[in-house]
C-alpha cells in the first residue's frame, strides 16, 4: 500500500476513492477487504485521512505519510544501492534504557535499522558516513539516552572487519538474489494482467530490498555484489513500463483534490 500511494498519491494534492484502490490491488491477488482493512488501519496510525463526495470515500494523505513516502522515494531514486562515495568515517551510537521502557528500546532498534545501523556489539550500534541520530531520537523522545559519536578505525581494527561483524551480508545479498531471480529475464512475471500491477509489484519488491540495505561501503563488499546488478534492472525494467502503466493509473484511479482543512 505505501507503495502504491507513493507511485500515486504522493505529490498530486490528491486523494484516491477506495474502490479504485480496490479495483488496483484485485490486479495483483489482494482482496477487497484486505484492502479496506489496510486503509483503515491507516488512517487509525494517522498515515491517512479520509474525506467523502456523495457515497463515496477518498483517502488522502497525512504529512505524517507523506515523510515516510518521501523517505522512501529518496531510497530508490537518489540514494542508490551502491555507496561509491564513503569517506571513510562511522556513526556510532550507544544507548542505555531500563527494562521498563522496552518498548521505546524496541522502537529505537526499529529505526536505527531503518537507518542504516548495524549492531557492532551490545549496546553499541554502527552506520558508514554521517547520519542524523537525533532526527531518529527526538521523536521518541530519547535524546537524552543516546551517545553519538562519529569516528574513524584505528589499528587493530579495520573497517572490512567492522562491516563483517555488525551486519548480516548475506542477508543483503540474498534479498538482492530473490529480486534478480523474479526480474532479470526478457519477460519479467508474465502473470501480471498488465504494466499498472507489474510496476506497482516491481517498486514494492526494490523497496524491500533496499530498505533493509544499510548502503555499506562497495570497497568492502564483494567484487560480484548483487545490488549492482539489481539497480540496474530495476532502472531499466521501470523505464520500460512507467508510460503504460500510468497511463492505466490515470484511467482506473478516481482522485478528488485535497479538501481544504
Amino acid at each position: 500500500m505505501l507503495t502504491f500511494l507513493g507511485m500515486h498519491v504522493l505529490g498530486h494534492d490528491t486523494a484516491v476513492y477506495s474502490g479504485s484502490v480496490i479495483d488496483v490491488f484485485a490486479r495483483v491477488g489482494v482482496s477487497e477487504e484486505a484492502v479496506r482493512s489496510t486503509l483503515t488501519r491507516m488512517v487509525g496510525r494517522g498515515l491517512l485521512i479520509r474525506q467523502r463526495h456523495g457515497r463515496r470515500v477518498y483517502f488522502g494523505l497525512t504529512p505524517r505519510a507523506t515523510e515516510v513516502l518521501e523517505d522512501g522515494g529518496r531510497r530508490i531514486w537518489d540514494t542508490g544501492a551502491v555507496n561509491r562515495d564513503w569517506d571513510g568515517t562511522w556513526t556510532l551510537v550507544g544507548y542505555s534504557l531500563p527494562d521498563s521502557r522496552r518498548s521505546d528500546r524496541h522502537d529505537l532498534r526499529s529505526q536505527l535499522v531503518w537507518a542504516g545501523f548495524g549492531l557492532l556489539q551490545n549496546g553499541l550500534w554502527i552506520a558508514p558516513g554521517t547520519r542524523d541520530v537525533t532526527a531518529i531520537a527526538e521523536p521518541l523522545g530519547l535524546l537524552d539516552h543516546v551517545t553519538v559519536f562519529s569516528a574513524q578505525e584505528a589499528k587493530p581494527t579495520e573497517s572490512a572487519d567492522l562491516v563483517r561483524k555488525a551486519f548480516d551480508i548475506e542477508a543483503i545479498s540474498a534479498r538482492y538474489r530473490t529480486f534478480l531471480d523474479r526480474w532479470d529475464r526478457p519477460k519479467p512475471l508474465p502473470s501480471a494482467p498488465d504494466d499498472l500491477a507489474r510496476r506497482l509489484l516491481l517498486h514494492t519488491d526494490w523497496l524491500q530490498a533496499v530498505r533493509q540495505d544499510p548502503h555499506l561501503p562497495a570497497e568492502h563488499l564483494p567484487a560480484d555484489w548483487p545490488a549492482i546488478r539489481a539497480e540496474q534492472v530495476f532502472a531499466r525494467l521501470d523505464a520500460r513500463i512507467r508510460e503504460a502503466s500510468t497511463r492505466l493509473a490515470e484511467e482506473v484511479l478516481d482522485v478528488v483534490a485535497v479538501a481544504d482543512g
